[in-house]
């Protein structure tokens, strides 16, 4: 979209930040240092944006907390826009970038989904060094005795590459130790979510240094005993800066870490929401994908750092995605899809019910949507006292989020009352349980040899006070995608879990859910061309 950019020290100043105070990247970009973030005391009220289970093109949630950010500008509040940075994985792979749409975007859209100030390649980097400072130790053996087969460490790409998941190394004469390893994508490394979690460098550096890298029988090995979380913060102290942006009407946007929702715990970073609360009034703030997902994981783990619940939550949902959800049965008419799948949008409600967040749903409206259905899904809601309000963001930017705005500020009028799923002294087997059953709706929880045997090793490494953050599909409340709605009477699987204790936490991987992505048939990379004039065009 075309909108006129202001100077980034002009969006500074709208934070009460003075422009002396930012590291500009450009004219449209600047890092906001860490002495400038906790320079003032928190004041704002938190708005978490969470959604239902979406289709493979995602439902818009990004576009509406842009929008309500904008809108609750516009009815006169200091608001913050606080996201995540997008990876290259879903910008050259199915579902493109992550920088909204229409009238309400973060500019400028093309920096920010490619390079943005450089964050994910420090990221990529520190992940690298350490992997190869692992494989220089089995081959020299001067600081740890590690073994091939105990290493759990892999290496980190932000592209989506399925050939990488399983790879050999050291092939070839004096080339290292020959073992199985592989990749996954930045976005799920434990050096995103440590980033993501830190409150300042030295937190940054204590996380990294906690790290596992090997699973010996007896205690593990990690960085710190390897000797590498120095070495490894350096390589970061620019990325740990939260990045200061601009909406398409100009109102302030802190976007900082990418973790996935689904194979990670998929929200920003700790410290751009510390300077979204202490220098606004208002933050709106996202989790990725559902409530299943994001909202449970911002809930459970990055709550548990910040001690800062959200105040107010918003579900975004779509005629689309409700009636995917309900498309089991071929033979179903789009208004019987939507009463079939409004089911899986009534779970999501419950989900933030039972944390104790004063709630709305938000209906990110698309142009050809039929207004009866619109009317269904209010009514339907109106009878458990749940406001559905129709956002036409991408259309009209805040101006289309008015009333979803004026729903927020009736809920930040509310006392939220938080209570997270589970406590630290909860054993990992029974938050495992909770998850399942109270979050995704499933009867039990089966787990692999593999997966049992690591849980009573993490238990002997005195464990148990870790968080939990499944890796599981986006598009069901299940462990199978092709569970749609509200499944029933199902068995979560876990067939592996990992342990991210520089994070805070294990995380079990359920149902065929992995860590490295792959590119679909058609990639979006195909649509990318350069202009006459140098210009990047075609990244969505």
């Amino acid at each position: 979209m075309d909108a006129t950019l202001l100077p980034i020290n002009d969006i500074a100043q709208r934070l009460a930040i003075s422009p002396d105070d930012v590291i500009p990247y450009g004219h449209f970009k600047a890092k906001i240092p860490l002495s400038v973030i906790y320079s003032k005391p928190r004041r704002a009220k938190l708005v978490l944006v969470t959604a239902t289970n979406p289709t493979p093109k995602g439902e818009g949630k990004t576009t509406v907390s842009i929008g309500l950010a904008e809108a609750l500008n516009r009815l006169g509040h200091a608001a913050t826009a606080v996201l995540r940075e997008p990876s290259l994985g879903p910008v050259f792979g199915l579902k493109g970038g992550a920088t909204g749409g229409g009238r309400s975007q973060v500019l400028p859209s093309t920096d920010i989904n490619l390079h943005f100030n450089g964050d994910f390649h420090a990221i990529t980097a520190a992940h690298n060094l350490l992997a190869a400072l692992i494989d220089n130790e089995l081959f020299h053996g001067t600081r740890l005795a590690l073994k091939p087969q105990n290493i759990s460490y892999k290496r980190v790409l932000d592209v989506n590459d399925r050939a990488l998941r399983q790879i050999v190394t050291g092939l070839g004469r004096g080339n290292g130790a020959l073992r199985e390893t592989g990749f996954d994508i930045t976005a799920a490394s434990e050096v995103m979510a440590v980033l993501a979690l830190a409150k300042d460098l030295s937190d940054l550096t204590a996380r990294l240094g906690r790290m596992v890298i090997a699973s010996e029988p007896t205690a593990p090995s990690t960085v710190d005993n390897l000797g590498a979380a120095a070495a490894m913060t350096a390589l970061l102290t620019d990325a740990i800066m939260p990045n200061l942006v601009q909406t398409t009407e100009h109102t302030p946007a802190i976007i900082h870490a990418g973790p996935f929702a689904n194979i990670a715990h998929g929200c920003n970073s700790v410290l751009a929401t510390e300077a979204g609360l202490r220098h606004s009034d208002i933050v709106v703030t996202e989790a990725g994908f559902g409530a299943d997902l994001g909202a449970e994981k911002f809930l459970d783990i990055k709550t548990a750092v910040t001690e800062r619940p959200p105040d107010a939550a918003v579900i975004v949902t779509t005629l689309r995605s409700l009636r995917y959800q309900g498309s089991l049965d071929p033979t179903r008419t789009p208004h019987q899809q939507l009463e079939a799948g409004v089911a899986n949008l009534e779970k999501h409600v419950e989900n933030l019910a039972r944390y104790g967040v004063p709630h709305v749903v938000a209906l990110n409206y698309f142009a050809d949507d039929d207004q009866d259905d619109i009317g269904w899904l209010q009514r339907h809601f109106a009878a458990m006292n749940i406001e559905v309000v129709v956002a036409a963001v991408f259309q009209e930017g805040g101006q289309g989020g008015l009333a979803l705005a004026q729903a927020v500020e009736r809920l930040l009028e509310r006392s939220a009352h938080f209570t997270p799923l589970y406590t630290r002294e909860v054993p990992l087997k029974e938050k495992i349980l909770r998850i399942a059953r109270d979050i995704y709706g499933a009867d039990n929880v089966s787990y692999d040899p593999m997966a049992t045997k690591k849980l009573t090793r993490y238990a002997k490494w005195g464990d148990n006070a870790l968080g939990v953050c499944i890796a599981k599909t986006q598009y069901s409340l299940s462990d199978n995608p092709l569970l749609l709605g509200r499944p029933e009477h199902f068995t979560l699987h876990i067939r592996d879990i990992e342990i991210a204790r520089g994070a805070g936490y294990i995380v079990p991987l359920a149902g065929n859910m992995v860590r490295m992505p792959g590119l679909p048939k058609e990639p979006a990379a195909f649509t990318v061309r350069i202009g006459d004039d140098g210009i990047v065009e075609g990244v969505q």
